[in-house]
Formats: C-alpha cells, sequence, structure tokens
C-alpha cells in the first residue's frame, strides 16, 4: 500500500533531484579517486585517528585543523566529500584530472562559485570484509548535519549509518539469483547484495535515493542493479525472489504538524504500522526456499509484548527468528530521534519536539520501543519448523551473517532428528565456547557452572553438570548416546531420565551454535 504522506507533498530541501548520472562521468571519477587513493586507509592517516573517531561523532574541525594547508589530492578530495567544505578550484582541478569540475559539476557532486568549488554531497570511501574477501566502495550521499551547520533536510539521503552496517553484517552468505531491497537509500545493502546474487531489484520511494543508488552503482562498477520508484512491494508486484533485505524507514515518528518526517526514517505511517507492514507482505515476494532480512522497531503497550506484538504479524506459513537487541524507554527513544535530525539539546525545539513524541506514546499507551532483526523464511516443502522470539543483547556484529547461516542449517538438519537420531549423532564444542565455573569461598562444587559464547551473539547459557559434561566430552568421537550413558554411570543417575532431560537442551545448544555436527 502506499505510505503517506506522499513523496510529492513532501518538502524538497535539498534542491532539485541529482541529474540522471551519466557512466562516462562516473568511470572517469572512479579513475581519478582511485589515482588518488581516496580510500579509508588512507583519509584516517591524513588527519589521524583521533579526528577519524571525532568526524563520526559529527565533528569536523579535528580532521581540518590535521589537514592544515595540504593541497595533494587526498587531502583536497577529503575536504571537498570526506568533510563537506569548499576548496579552491585550482585544487579540484588537480585532484580531479580525469572528471575536471565540470564534469563533477555535471554529475550533481559540486557546485562553482567563483574560485571556490563547494561539495553538494559527500562522498566517502566505506569498506568492509564477507566470505569473498575485502572490499571498499566509494558512497555518495546528501550532505550531513556537520556539513549543512543544521538540521537535515526532509528529503535527505542518509549514507551508510550504523543502521545500515548492522543489516549488512545480518546478511545470510549463501549465493543464489535474485534479491530484494526495499527502501534502498543509498544504495548499500543492493551492492552488498550483488556480491551474492545474479540479480537485484531496488526500491524506494524517493527518486533522489534511487538517483545515488545509480551512481554509487556506476562509480564502484556494479551492474545487475536495477532501479524502481514505488513503495514497499508496489513496484515488484507478482515478483518474488530467493532474497530480501530491509532497512524500511522504521522510526516512530508523531503524525502531527511542526515534526520533521525524514524521509530516510520515517514512512509517515502511524506508530510501528511500517514494519508490520513489511513484515504481513514479504511472504507473497519469496521464493521457496527464500529469506528476507530486516530490521525494525515494535511498540510496547500497556498489558502487551514488543515480541508478541512481531509474532502476530508473521503470516503462519513463514518459518520466523526474531531477535531483540534493546528496548528503550518513551523519552530515551524520543531524545534518540530527535538529536539525530541534527535538533540541539537545550533548545525551544527540542522541548517542543519531545513534548510531541511523548504525547504520541501516550495515545497509544506506549510503555517501550524495541529494536531488533527479523528473519523470515519460506520453506522448501511444508510448513514451517523455526519460530524463535527472543531478547539477545550479547554478542559481535561482524559474524552474525555467517553465524545465522550456520544456526539455521543447524535447525534444519535438528528438525529431521527424533530423539534417537540425536542420540546417534556425534558432536563437537564451537572452538568460541569457553566455560566458566562459579565457587563459594571454601566449597568444591560450583554453584553456577556457564557455558560462553566468544563470536555470534555472545550467548552465556547457564547449564547443569551433566550437560555440563556432555559439552565437555564433544569432540567429534563419540555419538551423543553413548556419552549420556557414561555420564549417567559416573553420576549415578538413570540413563534413561537423563537422555529425557539432555537430548531437547543439546538441540538448543546445536540451534544457537554451542556445538556442532561433527562431520560438518
Amino acid at each position: 500500500m502506499p505510505l503517506s504522506p506522499p513523496i510529492a507533498s513532501r518538502r524538497r530541501l535539498n534542491g532539485p533531484v541529482l541529474p540522471e548520472p551519466d557512466p562516462q562521468l562516473c568511470r572517469a571519477l572512479a579513475d581519478d579517486l582511485r589515482a588518488a587513493g581516496y580510500r579509508s586507509t588512507a583519509l584516517r592517516e591524513a588527519w589521524g585517528a583521533q579526528a577519524d573517531d571525532a568526524l563520526a561523532r559529527g565533528l569536523r574541525r579535528p580532521a581540518m585543523r590535521a589537514l592544515g594547508d595540504r593541497v595533494d589530492a587526498v587531502a583536497v578530495l577529503g575536504r571537498l566529500w570526506g568533510l563537506g567544505l569548499p576548496v579552491a578550484r585550482g585544487d579540484a582541478e588537480a585532484a580531479l584530472p580525469r572528471l575536471r569540475v565540470s564534469g563533477a559539476v555535471s554529475l550533481g557532486l559540486v557546485g562553482v562559485s567563483g574560485d571556490a568549488v563547494t561539495p553538494a554531497v559527500l562522498l566517502r570511501p566505506q569498506g568492509f570484509a564477507d566470505d569473498r574477501g575485502e572490499v571498499e566502495w566509494w558512497i555518495a550521499s546528501d550532505l550531513d548535519e556537520a556539513a549543512l551547520e543544521g538540521p537535515l533536510p526532509e528529503d535527505h539521503v542518509l549514507g551508510v549509518g550504523g543502521a545500515s552496517q548492522t543489516l549488512a553484517r545480518l546478511q545470510l552468505t549463501r549465493r543464489t539469483r535474485s534479491a530484494l531491497d526495499i527502501g534502498t537509500g543509498c544504495g548499500i545493502q543492493a551492492l552488498r547484495l550483488r556480491r551474492l546474487v545474479d540479480r537485484v531489484v531496488a526500491t524506494d520511494i524517493s527518486e533522489r535515493a534511487l538517483r545515488f543508488t545509480r551512481l554509487n552503482a556506476l562509480v564502484n562498477g556494479v551492474d545487475g542493479i536495477e532501479t524502481r520508484h514505488g513503495s514497499l512491494f508496489e513496484p515488484v508486484a507478482g515478483e518474488t525472489f530467493d532474497r530480501v533485505a530491509s532497512n524500511p524507514p522504521f522510526v516512530i515518528t508523531p503524525r502531527v504538524a511542526g515534526v520533521p518526517a525524514y524521509e530516510y526514517r520515517d514512512a509517515g505511517l502511524e506508530g510501528d504500522d511500517l514494519v508490520a507492514s513489511v513484515i504481513r507482505g514479504v511472504g507473497a515476494h519469496l521464493s521457496p526456499g527464500g529469506v528476507a532480512q530486516s530490521l525494525g522497531n515494535w511498540e510496547y503497550r500497556e498489558g502487551e509484548s514488543g515480541l508478541d506484538r512481531v509474532r502476530g504479524w508473521i503470516p503462519e506459513a513463514l518459518d520466523a527468528w526474531v531477535i531483540e537487541r534493546e528496548v528503550l524507554d518513551p523519552l530515551a527513544y524520543a531524545e534518540l530521534w530527535v538529536r539525530d535530525g541534527g535538533t540541539i539539546p537545550g533548545t525551544r525545539a527540542y522541548a517542543r519536539l519531545i513534548d510531541a513524541w511523548l504525547d504520541d506514546f501516550a495515545r497509544r499507551g506506549v510503555t517501550g520501543v524495541g529494536f531488533g532483526y527479523v528473519l523470515l523464511r519460506k520453506p522448501l516443502a511444508g510448513g514451517p519448523t523455526l519460530a524463535r522470539y527472543e531478547r539477545v543483547t550479547g554478542g559481535g556484529e561482524a559474524g552474525f551473517g555467517p553465524h545465522l547461516a550456520a544456526c539455521l542449517a543447524a535447525h534444519d538438519r535438528v528438525a529431521l532428528l527424533d530423539d534417537d537420531g540425536l542420540a546417534a549423532s556425534v558432536l563437537r564444542v564451537a572452538p568460541d565456547v569457553t566455560e566458566a565455573r562459579h565457587h563459594r569461598p571454601g566449597e568444591e562444587d560450583p554453584t553456577v557452572i556457564e557455558l560462553r559464547q566468544g563470536g555470534g551473539f555472545g550467548r552465556i547459557v547457564e547449564v547443569d553438570p551433566g550437560l555440563a559434561a556432555l559439552v565437555g566430552a564433544c569432540d567429534g568421537d563419540l555419538s551423543v548416546g553413548v556419552l549420556i550413558d557414561a555420564i549417567a554411570q559416573l553420576m549415578e543417575v538413570d540413563a534413561e531420565a537423563l537422555r529425557a532431560d539432555l537430548l531437547p537442551r543439546v538441540r538448543e545448544l546445536l540451534v544457537t551454535g554451542f556445538v556442532g555436527f561433527a562431520d560438518d
């Protein structure tokens, strides 16, 4: 369904939509950036680690001071497109010998005022690593709050922010044929998906965003990305995909006059209706075996858990794994997103916006807002076998994608095994798992035994001596059933009772990655 307010009714404050990117000019730009060595490591070396970290917090002056009067290509391009500062035309011409300033103007990347070249966009190197190796792209996006020295325009096209990086790190790594990126923005998810699939369709309600996506694909020499304008699933009606990724505009925003409706984060719907629409609608666009991954916010309301709300949105025909990372109270949530738009704390405008958010939450009885990840899958055959709704707050996000893929594979294998089949399996403890035992002073036996996961979601599971002994013995040699019988004998307990107690928990440890099948 269309999102409201429609794009045509929003205020366009960034100026005209970018011109359609010219492939030849984009190649010239890439050649110049490459020749200049305009990379993230070069920029970090140019202005130093401290200034680089400050820039991530919106502070430009440390980097400006570090660059001083340097006029080499990295310094000039870093000022112009890394920091969003004007540079002398002669310096810009020297840094862009193939594109020239006139070409940068034609691409909509700069303006010219006398002898000064002023940035119209940011164009920053963005690196990451995946199963195929390390890669770095140049990503163009709109000028940020620091460059604008004020709040963002409502039609702002965001660069690679924290949420974008999180979703990218969550992506499963299996190669397949086709993918859909809903709400592509500057196109970072589409670029990532293209490394794994043959064809990507990227959609957005913002034509400005789609121009950025096409520009970024051309500058980085990435083909196979088709852009389509429209809301949610409208541009792909009747089509199915093997993968769907979405970092949708999920921020819950009051629908009242005077509250900015930023296109990159606000879909124009009330509360968490946008996230509900994505979850409810994606199943019709998944091929058998297809997987959809998205980020989202969901409301906790008086007497109703946020995870329960999400559970109610998910079609019965889909596998579901929902992970909630945090829950913010209404005030903390309001402050987060009012600051995100560039409104300064302590001002009247800030207080007015906070009141608007709190009034909006109060009308619906909202007591908190959850943030997390949603993974949905259409079974290849038969009905769904996966339904996990959990809060997980730990872990290092760098390994989420491969970890999720391994957990899904383990779930699928475990789901086919009855207890006898599981007992006959040979397992091996994961290499990142450690054990912690807590003793009261003077006591020999531990009061608490924990299994700790070093990678993935960094889970910590409290176990009893029987399960701890079983996990410790999973070295890829003996089957689970043989190990349980031996442990029962050592503990002087009934083997059948111990098996009935341990096997369900072994299934859980397999699905969460504490142990794995020895033949994988």
